[in-house]
């Protein structure tokens, strides 16, 4: 059993600055290994999409919506992946979702809001 903990949510002003992370744990004897790493958002009435991941390798993915203003990274001795997100606007208010791939199993953590309003 995989867990994933996500605290960092919370509000901000437009064009402010919000830092989200994600660390994964288990209670399964022996080495956990994260390969894919993300995070995905939905906000109300829309459906759930991807919005940055960063492989095990260390390629990463933005869509373009979010392209240049957030930043995904990874500690892999942490096992934690993070959300750098900056001059965030009231279109990027969701609920934020953490999603970790290991040994072709999928993981999701519990959801943290991020609300960009005035």
């Amino acid at each position: 059993q995989v867990q994933l903990v996500e605290p960092g949510g919370g509000l901000v002003q437009p064009g402010g600055s919000l830092r989200l992370s994600c660390a994964a744990s288990t209670r399964i004897f022996g080495s956990f290994t994260a390969d894919t790493m993300g995070w995905y958002r939905q906000a109300p009435g829309k459906q759930r999409e991807l919005v940055a991941h960063v492989t095990g390798g260390g390629s990463s993915y933005y869509s373009d919506s979010v392209k240049g203003r957030f930043t995904i990274s990874r500690d892999n001795a942490k096992n934690t992946v993070y959300l750098q997100m900056n001059s965030l606007k009231p279109e990027d208010t969701a609920v934020y979702y953490c999603n970790v791939w290991s040994s072709s199993n999928q993981y999701w953590g519990q959801g943290t809001q991020v609300t960009v309003s005035s």
